[in-house]
């Protein structure tokens, strides 16, 4: 974790990421969601509440481990565009 935030702009990056990700879930339909219940939807709004909301509370501990995992939920939104 230290590598990955020992920079205030790799930092600001993941946790911009994170906001939009958390962004772009809370639009998607409920329909959809409830089709894809092994994918983390209110854990990943959740988060983006903290980030945008409660930003002097963020845990940097909680934002890595989001980041961790990155690569499984693209695995699951692409295979979700692969059905489409």
């Amino acid at each position: 974790m230290s590598c990955l935030f020992s920079k205030d702009y790799l930092q600001d990056t993941v946790i911009r990421c994170l906001e939009i990700v958390g962004e772009a879930t809370k639009r998607l339909s409920r329909e959809l969601r409830l089709l894809h219940p092994g994918v983390p939807w209110r854990a990943m709004a959740g988060m983006r509440n903290v980030l945008i909301h409660a930003y002097d509370q963020v845990d940097l501990e909680e934002v890595w481990m989001a980041y961790q995992r990155f690569p499984e939920i693209r695995r699951h939104v692409d295979a979700i565009l692969n059905q489409s």
